[in-house]
């Protein structure tokens, strides 16, 4: 039985005991909006007059679940994306997102349930067996005017994510944010706040989002980007040629490259780590940008990047291979457009496909890179546009070939030892050596033969 028949076998198993189940939060907001079922694949189900036990007791003849935690009254089902939730109140205990008491009330009504909800968005409940919509607070209407607006003063502010949530939902659903939640945001103090929250939220607005730079917006209205991401901020009236990047300074180019990225998301091999390279791929303009020769230039900064881009992720993840694929794109990031600007070699985008984690990302980071060329004056922008394609195609084109000699036969440690040379320091060498030539596309018998050949003069 899929996730609605499960729903809707719940609901009526509530009804006969005298209650009442609802589908609330997201599942019922990206309906409303005519969004796929899979930008909300968990179903959320609160269940209004009947007591925990009962509750229970109707989920286990459904099927095996879960409980987090006996004070929340929180349940999963099981193989399912359905939690099933009794009404409950909160009191706030403390300054961290987890600081709260809470108490679960079956009895307290629509209304105060749907209360202690973030956003009128998402105060929203549908009855799960007759679609009716129970909207307390204006929740469909902002929905048709596009606005993310809070519900509560008190218990918003009590929540500090939900600075962060704020700007998320902005970001995903282009929506404005009322005049009155960002005055709220700006007051909240986010320095509790654990970085897996921080990042889940941003996360979020990078992968489900098709213009991420509205998150980052969305916080320097708030005066939070400077707080939660330094880095970035670093880059705000950090000139750059207007020849080159009309758009502006090096914040607003690494907002409008962010955005591109989002249109390569799904080409991407590795999609939050393609969009983490596109907001840090510049991050080294901040203090490597000079002035000289009419211009401004910023040499290097894609090796300052790599350190700013380290210290940055160390804030917000301990995935140690998120963070070495961020600093590869971002050390890697100018090499694409200029081999195919300067016609380079084989043998030098065979190493520059080497050198990278994933070839088909650095690929799509240098497309994006060059996309803010969509702020050029006409004749202008199609003739970058026509460069674009063209870097693409010769990008393309020079990884088939790589490809095609990374599955060519090459010379092992394997085939050294079956030469008779034994395991030793040298080995590392040979092999490092054995595989530049591979990269040059030299047979594996020639190399062999190479290396041998050497070994032997030295010793």
């Amino acid at each position: 039985m899929d996730n609605i028949g499960l729903s809707v076998k719940i609901a009526e198993k509530v009804e006969k005991a005298g209650g009442r189940a609802f589908y609330v939060g997201g599942f019922v907001r990206d309906a409303l909006l005519g969004r796929p079922q899979s930008d909300s694949p968990d179903i959320d189900i609160e269940v209004h007059g009947i007591t925990p036990d009962i509750l229970k007791d109707i989920l286990s003849s459904v099927g095996p679940f879960l409980e987090t935690g006996k004070s929340f009254g929180i349940y999963s089902l099981r193989g399912s994306s359905i939690d099933i939730a009794m009404p409950r109140t909160e009191n706030n205990t403390g300054s961290g997102h987890r600081d709260f008491e809470v108490f679960v009330d079956p009895y307290i009504g629509t209304k105060k349930a749907a209360e202690r909800r973030d956003f009128t968005v998402n105060s929203i409940m549908r009855d799960v067996l007759t679609g009716e919509i129970i909207d307390h607070f204006g929740g469909m209407n902002d929905l048709k005017k596009k606005i993310i607006r809070h519900v509560n003063d008190i218990s918003f502010c009590e929540d500090p994510l939900r600075v962060l949530r704020a700007a998320q939902f902005a970001a995903r659903f282009e929506f404005e944010i009322a005049s009155e939640t960002v005055e709220l945001c700006k007051k909240i103090p986010l320095d509790s706040l654990p970085m897996e929250r921080i990042f889940g939220e941003l996360e979020k607005a990078l992968l489900r989002s098709d213009k991420p730079s509205i998150f980052f917006k969305v916080l320097d209205d708030f005066g939070a980007l400077s707080f939660l991401f330094k880095e970035l901020a670093a880059l705000k009236g950090i000139p750059q040629p207007v020849k080159y990047h009309p758009e502006g300074d090096a914040y607003i180019h690494t907002l409008c490259v962010s955005d591109a990225a989002a249109g390569f998301r799904r080409e991407a091999e590795y999609p939050l780590g393609f969009m983490l390279s596109a907001v840090c791929h510049d991050l080294g303009k901040a203090t490597c940008t000079e002035y000289g020769s009419g211009d401004f230039h910023a040499l290097g900064h894609e090796v300052a990047g790599v350190e700013l881009s380290k210290t940055m992720l160390a804030r917000l993840t301990n995935d140690k291979n998120l963070k070495k694929y961020v600093c590869n794109l971002v050390l890697l990031h100018m090499k694409p457009n200029k081999m195919s600007a300067d016609g380079s070699s084989v043998k030098a985008t065979n190493r520059m496909f080497d050198d990278a984690i994933s070839q088909r990302d650095l690929i799509l980071l240098s497309m994006s890179d060059i996309s803010p060329a969509a702020f050029l004056p006409g004749d202008v922008k199609e003739a970058f546009y026509e460069r674009m394609r063209s870097h693409r195609e010769f990008l393309e084109e020079r990884l088939k070939i790589y490809n095609e000699y990374m599955s060519r036969p090459f010379v092992s440690g394997e085939d050294l030892i079956n030469a008779g040379l034994e395991p030793g320091e040298d080995f590392s060498r040979m092999l490092c050596e054995a595989h530049k030539l591979r990269l040059s596309g030299i047979p594996k018998e020639t190399v062999l033969k190479h290396i041998l050949g050497k070994r032997k003069q030295s010793s």
